[in-house]
């Protein structure tokens, strides 16, 4: 598993509650569906860094999908 590392993170009241309401409808944690939205918007901005897999692999993020051409197939 991977090296996890805690931080104090200060956040306005009213973005919190809809945090937590997302989580609950998401059935996650709070730290969870934090995570797991920073992780959603990293990835789409091409930004995730490389993860090491345990078995020493090393791979990166999936490429975000090609916009759409108005090229005829």
């Amino acid at each position: 598993m991977a090296v996890r590392k805690s931080f104090l993170l200060r956040v306005d009241a009213a973005v919190l509650e809809a945090m937590q309401r997302w989580a609950n409808d998401d059935l996650r944690s709070l730290n969870g569906q934090i995570e797991y939205v920073l992780r959603e918007s990293l990835r789409k901005a091409g930004r995730m860094p490389r993860t090491h897999d345990p078995d020493g692999a090393t791979s990166a993020a999936p490429p975000s999908p090609a916009p759409p051409t108005d090229e005829k197939v």
